[in-house]
């Protein structure tokens, strides 16, 4: 498998910059067997049934870019510069790594005052990042930064135009619970209140679990042969509880339906041991490409995908690679949006 095996040619005026409002009116591609249809996400109630397990992730996005002053004192006077900082998991010691942006212009040791409230210092340089010390903790660090922050908007969509007010609202899920992801699981913000009540009286199920989304999901494939390719890790939990509920769903007969990619890797692999699903937490860094073995996911909504990501090898994994060039090659005839903020698809192989 080459990685231009997963290329198309893409309109640019496909990739949205907005989501849809209300949320479960994006448009929703069925891909079920052979068979395309085209619908609304508030449409699902048509193709999901009692017995379905919706396995919905509720890590929870924090404003995780920063813009800040560094001042410095020289034989020149004061001089100040501007820092840029896209914060990617915390570490040890109350750490954070981080994207610093001149990182040049930063000496260790070095304060960045972001505002009134907070600030960080330099402690030193990984590979590349940042490690930032920052003067507050728990709540407080919460707070400020829910003050000072702006949400990490994907980088197609930060190159057309700025994070606003209005992101902090739409970039989020309804669900949302366990702070921790940089980048949203983008299928599950099609979802309103008044879907989720509609799915529920129908006799759909839902199950969460926690998969802190990582800046690495946007990071470009660099092989030819992407069966080399390394995968970025992401923390992430399958409770006790929520592999009990996945696991009687399957031994009922009902289908396992991961609300994204997030989703299904993580349970996928809680699975990978056995081939059953179990309670699971760690660092999972599974790549799923064509010839992988599904063992938990029954069908999959997710949004459309770049064009050479891993995403796309994914769902060419769960679908069939000529099937899911058929599906794609429908969506851009058809106009669907695409990337974070586009329209969804519901895939049943």
């Amino acid at each position: 498998m080459q990685l231009s095996d997963f290329d198309f040619p893409l309109p640019e005026d496909l990739i949205a910059t907005r989501p849809a409002h209300p949320r479960s009116s994006a448009r929703l591609l069925v891909a079920e067997g052979e068979r395309i249809t085209d619908a609304i996400v508030r449409d699902l109630t048509d193709w999901l049934q009692p017995g379905d397990r919706l396995v919905l992730n509720d890590t929870k996005v924090i404003p995780a870019r920063l813009s800040g002053l560094r001042h410095r004192s020289s034989a020149q006077g004061e001089t100040e510069a501007r820092i840029e900082v896209t914060l990617l998991e915390p570490r040890a010691g109350g750490l954070w790594s981080a994207l610093v942006k001149p990182l040049k212009k930063l000496r260790e040791g070095e304060t960045v005052v972001f505002s009134d409230q907070l600030s960080a210092t330099l402690e030193a340089r990984e590979d590349g990042q940042g490690l930032l010390r920052f003067n507050l903790t728990g709540e407080d660090f919460d707070a400020a930064l829910a003050e000072a922050g702006a949400m990490p908007l994907p980088p197609y969509i930060a190159a057309k135009r700025a994070a606003d007010a209005q992101d902090k609202e739409d970039y989020q899920t309804v669900w949302a619970k366990n702070s921790g992801a940089v980048a949203a699981p983008t299928a599950s913000l099609h979802f309103d209140d008044a879907l989720l009540a509609a799915l529920k009286a129908q006799g759909v199920e839902f199950t969460h679990v926690t998969l802190h989304v990582g800046a690495g999901t946007f990071l470009p494939v660099k092989v030819d042969d992407v069966t080399t390719h390394k995968m970025h890790g992401e923390w992430g939990e399958v409770t006790e509880a929520a592999a009990s509920e996945i696991a009687a769903t399957k031994a009922a007969g009902g289908r396992v339906i991961p609300v994204g990619t997030t989703a299904l890797r993580l349970i996928e692999t809680a699975a990978r041991d056995t081939g059953a699903i179990a309670p699971w937490s760690g660092v999972t860094d599974i790549f799923i490409y064509p010839g992988f073995t599904f063992h938990v996911a029954d069908a999959l909504m997710t949004n459309f995908h770049l064009p050479k990501s891993t995403l796309m090898m994914l769902v060419a994994a769960f679908m069939g690679k000529e099937r899911m060039d058929r599906v794609y090659a429908h969506a851009i005839a058809e106009r669907y949006r695409f990337f974070s903020y586009g329209d969804a698809s519901l895939l049943i192989p």
